[in-house]
């Protein structure tokens, strides 16, 4: 009797890898949405437009891309975690949302761990401080001077309170031992965009997003966040040349609902690392200033605890909270 009760368990096993890799090797069958849960030109959605083509192209099928934003990624998070488990629809978004955010909001809506599967590590990029070229303050040295010598005086914008580019600003002052005046914005872009008109002296903003900006002489960089010279901008010291423990970057990551069919997770990793070995692609991406270094995908979730918990910490120093 055991016997035949294990026979039909291996034959019911054997039928539900057939069907399950039947089922990945006909995926897709229809266009999959890659929600971005945050506006257009933030660094994500940059890196999603340019990555879904290729990474379309590796599967198969076509992968659009479709801006969800609102409560800094909890919004468009929330509803892939909530989406059907097929692989059709997925999530690209950076740390500040993933990472960030459960220490930030008492209840984001989503259960990082719980509720994504990590597929891709796609890269990293840092945070510069930028000012308007007219400015005085042209070093990280003349920033930290006027500090000094104004406690809690020389402002610095952000796209939200708990935001990467408010956090950073905190450590900054950490480091250096400064009282920076934190001055949050509904969003990266306003605040940049009141740099450029003068209106407040200094922002942080991830490298691909004021690329242009720099490049064309409209803002002065200052620092970048990444513990070395950015290859697009090799120009721009680290804050980390002056203050070692004053390093925080933006990476992009690749997910899918926790309950997708294994193989089909699978097809979806292997295409992305297919997508991501493409030279004209990755010359893209290394232009916005992203550091492709890979991280084994056996890594991903271990990866992903040590970065909850290395932001926790951060976020508690800050005292930053959203309700």
């Amino acid at each position: 009797m055991k016997a035949q009760q294990m026979k039909r368990l291996l034959y019911f096993l054997f039928l539900s890898l057939v069907a399950s890799c039947a089922l990945a090797e006909n995926y897709p069958v229809r266009p999959i949405t890659m929600v971005v849960p945050h506006a257009v030109a933030g660094t994500n959605d940059i890196v999603g437009r340019l990555i879904a083509p290729p990474f379309g192209e590796a599967l198969g099928g076509s992968v659009l891309v479709e801006n969800r934003p609102g409560a800094a990624g909890n919004i468009g998070t929330q509803s892939v975690s909530r989406a059907p488990k097929d692989g059709y629809t997925l999530l690209l978004t950076i740390n500040s949302s993933h990472a960030i955010n459960p220490a930030l909001y008492k209840n984001p809506g989503f259960d990082p761990l719980g509720d994504f599967v990590f597929l891709s590590y796609i890269g990293a990029t840092p945070y510069v401080l930028v000012t308007n070229p007219s400015s005085p303050y042209k070093t990280l040295a003349d920033v930290v001077v006027a500090a000094k010598k104004k406690p809690g005086e020389l402002a610095y914008g952000s796209g939200g309170n708990g935001t990467l580019n408010h956090l950073l600003g905190a450590m900054l002052s950490m480091s250096a031992g400064i009282d920076l005046l934190h001055i949050p914005y509904k969003g990266a872009s306003p605040a940049i965009n009141d740099v450029l008109g003068g209106q407040i002296p200094l922002a942080f903003a991830s490298l691909p997003s004021v690329l242009g900006f720099i490049k064309a002489g409209k803002l002065h960089p200052i620092a970048i966040s990444s513990n070395k010279r950015s290859l697009s901008a090799p120009e721009i010291p680290t804050m980390a040349e002056t203050y070692p423990d004053c390093v925080g970057e933006v990476w992009v990551g690749l997910f899918a609902p926790t309950g997708i069919n294994p193989s089909i997770a699978k097809k979806l990793q292997d295409s992305m690392s297919k997508a991501m070995q493409k030279v004209d692609l990755r010359e893209k991406l290394i232009a916005q200033g992203l550091d492709l270094t890979p991280l084994p995908t056996t890594n991903l979730s271990n990866y992903l605890k040590e970065e909850l918990s290395r932001w926790a910490r951060i976020v508690k120093s800050s005292g930053a909270t959203v309700d």
